[in-house]
């Protein structure tokens, strides 16, 4: 298990950190055969520190960062009330970004991270937390099943003109804290 891992809401100050390590991550986990405009562009559009402020000022999005000695090692990012057209359920989250630094994977920080998320997402008013993994990310797709979440279909994913198969998963959530 991790040590002296804190989970903690992100803050305002955290926006920089989390733009740069939400940008390795994606980059990581996308780039598997290099860089290219389309992954470019959407790396530097979704990570940039402008981006992550108007982020932590939405009041329905809750960013949750993990703090290893001061440093972010990972955050997740949950929209509250976000409906999917495969779901049929009402009152639904979503976690739009569960990513961990890669030299801290395997530690028990992303389990420690969906909790807090699945707890953000039912104290919001969510009974059920859904999230979408692309077809290529092998650990995300190994990942949720184990931690009780079920296949709900396999919708696309279309960024920067191109189109990408994912999983859908979801999870309903317990009206008692974690």
């Amino acid at each position: 298990m991790s040590k002296d891992i804190m989970i903690r809401p992100a803050t305002a100050e955290d926006a920089l950190c989390i733009g740069v390590l939400g940008m390795q991550v994606f980059l990581d986990t996308y780039a598997t055969e290099g860089i290219r405009s389309s992954i470019a562009n959407e790396a530097l559009q979704a990570f940039a520190p402008q981006a992550i402020t108007q982020l932590l000022a939405e009041p329905d999005i809750a960013l949750l960062v993990a703090e290893c000695n001061q440093h972010l090692v990972g955050f997740a990012q949950v929209k509250l009330d976000t409906r999917h057209a495969m779901i049929a359920t009402a009152n639904v989250a979503e976690l739009q970004r569960l990513y961990i630094q890669e030299r801290f994977t395997g530690l028990g920080i992303g389990y420690r991270l969906l909790q807090a998320a699945e707890q953000c997402a039912a104290q919001g008013g969510a009974s059920l937390l859904w999230a979408t993994v692309w077809d290529g990310n092998a650990r995300a797709l190994a990942f949720y099943p184990r931690r009780g979440y079920a296949l709900l279909g396999a919708p696309t994913y279309t960024f920067q003109g191109e189109t990408h198969g994912n999983r859908l998963f979801g999870k309903a959530l317990g009206l008692a804290p974690a």
